[in-house]
C-alpha cells in the first residue's frame, strides 16, 4: 500500500497540473474503448468541466498527501510511542495524537494549497472551461474594455484571497499552542 501511495504521490506532483489536465482531457479518452471514448468526450455531462475538475483534485490530493505526512513526521516519533505507551492502537494514536498534532503544524500550508486551488482553475480555460479568467477574456473581446475586465478580476481574485487568509488567521489563533511558532500563539 505505501509503494502504490508513493507512486501516486511521485506521479501527480511531479508532473505539471497543466500537462495532466491535456493527459486527462485528450489523451486518456482515447486509451478507452470507442464506447467509453465517446461517453468521456461528448456524453459525459460537462466533459471539460469533469476533466478539469478531476486533474486539479488528482493533482492537489497529492500535495496534499505530502503535506499531511510531513506534518505527521514533525510531530515526532515520541508521540507516536507515547500514545502506544498507554495502550492506544495505531489507529488512536493516529487519531488522538497524531493527527491533530499535525493539523496545527499543516495549516499554513493547507491554506496555501487552497488559493493555490483557487489560482489552479484558471488553468482550466485551456480545455475550454469557462472560469473568472476565461470569463474576462471573453468580456475584453465583446467590449474591448481590457483594462477594467482584468481590474475587475484582480479585485475578485484579491478579494477571495484576503477572506480565505483572514478565516485561516482566525482558525490558527484558535488552534494555535500556548509558546509555538503559530502566528496566533501567545
Amino acid at each position: 500500500l505505501r509503494l502504490i501511495a508513493t507512486c501516486y504521490v511521485e506521479l501527480f506532483r511531479n508532473i505539471p497540473l497543466l500537462v495532466q489536465i491535456f493527459l486527462w482531457y485528450f489523451v486518456f479518452p482515447e486509451l478507452l474503448t470507442d464506447e467509453w471514448s465517446r461517453w468521456v468526450k461528448r456524453d459525459m455531462p460537462y466533459p471539460a468541466l469533469t476533466t478539469a475538475i478531476i486533474s486539479i483534485g488528482l493533482y492537489t490530493a497529492s500535495r496534499v498527501c505530502e503535506q499531511v505526512r510531513s506534518g505527521i513526521m514533525a510531530v515526532g516519533e515520541d508521540q507516536r510511542q507515547a500514545g502506544r505507551a498507554i495502550g492506544m492502537t495505531e489507529v488512536q494514536v493516529y487519531r488522538y495524537v497524531l493527527l491533530p498534532n499535525a493539523y496545527r503544524i499543516i495549516l499554513p500550508p493547507l491554506t496555501s494549497e487552497f488559493l493555490t486551488i483557487f489560482k489552479n482553475s484558471s488553468l482550466a480555460l485551456t480545455i475550454g472551461v469557462i472560469e473568472l479568467t476565461a470569463m474576462t477574456r471573453q468580456i475584453e473581446e465583446y467590449t474591448f474594455q481590457g483594462f477594467e475586465a482584468f481590474t475587475a478580476a484582480t479585485i475578485i481574485y484579491s478579494f477571495v484571497t484576503f477572506t480565505v487568509m483572514a478565516l485561516m488567521q482566525q482558525i490558527d489563533r484558535r488552534t494555535a499552542l500556548p509558546g509555538s511558532f503559530s502566528k496566533g500563539a501567545s
